[in-house]
């Protein structure tokens, strides 16, 4: 049996994956607010938590799983893939492979193969929808790893800010910066880099802040047509429908998924905020 292992910051849901015939399971990431713990698991209230975060002063925190977590979910399947954040942006990636020697150390070796995906959220699961599906054409482990290594280095993932709170509580943008912004309707148009997040692009404004995204994926992007995207949003669901149909209607991309984020994607992504992954 062929088991795949994902962190919480992977907002496909179960069924989009397991749908493809292949088991799934989430390890949560930790999340702090204040003196407040949070399990990303699965059963979190994010409308609730984002309210909580919404009246707060504090940045969220986050910390990857211990690898014992990994540990526990890698004894489930003959062959293990596991999908994490990128290893740019969180420590995820380091403790499922510090896990998965534990697992060797204490269980003898078997097959297990952790992709750092070099994206987040949405971009996650659509790593973890292409390992499914290549277990259902009947590919070999290590097919599927060079199957899939190939799609991450080719995948792009976009991020899509309606609000600046979390970079002003992070410390990674100034208050007063944030807030000429927000008055002036500035729109940030961000993206992974290499794993990391960098801002591409500005917009004065939400209709040409999306205008711009198209513009950025159709330059960064050679074969949209023959791709599948995934939106996840924070509580803006009619956004994300709106930008599927300007993604089809300019990019004619094979298809759209759409997802709502977890606790870990909205703390940074804020109500209003979506990742766009193809």
């Amino acid at each position: 049996m062929v088991q795949i292992v994902a962190d919480s910051a992977c907002d496909f849901t179960r069924e989009i994956i397991e749908r493809e015939g292949c088991a799934v399971s989430y390890v949560p990431i930790n999340i702090q607010l204040e003196d407040r713990f949070f399990a990303d698991d699965g059963s979190l209230d994010v409308e609730m938590f984002l309210r909580q975060t919404e009246a707060s002063t504090a940045a969220v925190k986050t910390a990857a799983p211990s690898p014992e977590r990994f540990v526990d979910q890698y004894k489930k399947g003959d062959s293990v893939f596991v999908v994490t954040l990128s290893s740019g942006i969180s420590a995820t990636y380091q403790a499922a492979m510090t896990a998965k020697q534990m697992y060797f150390d204490e269980f003898g070796k078997k097959f297990i193969h952790v992709f750092d995906t070099l994206s987040a959220s949405a971009g996650e699961g659509l790593v973890a929808q292409k390992i499914a599906q290549a277990v259902a054409k009947g590919l070999s482990n290590l097919e599927i790893v060079t199957l899939v290594e190939s799609f991450i280095a080719s995948m792009r993932t976009y991020f899509m800010l309606d609000r600046f709170d979390s970079l002003v509580k992070s410390g990674r943008i100034n208050p007063y910066v944030a807030k000429l912004a927000s008055l002036l309707n500035i729109k940030p148009i961000c993206g992974g880099v290499g794993g990391k997040l960098s801002m591409l692009d500005k917009a004065r404004g939400y209709s040409k802040a999306v205008a711009k995204l198209i513009e950025t994926i159709k330059r960064d992007v050679p074969d949209p047509e023959n791709r599948v995207v995934g939106i996840s949003h924070a509580k803006c669901f009619e956004k994300a429908v709106a930008l599927k149909n300007e993604l089809i209607k300019n990019l004619r991309v094979k298809d759209v998924i759409i997802t709502e984020v977890g606790g870990v994607i909205a703390s940074y992504a804020n109500r209003g905020g979506y990742v766009v992954a193809l």
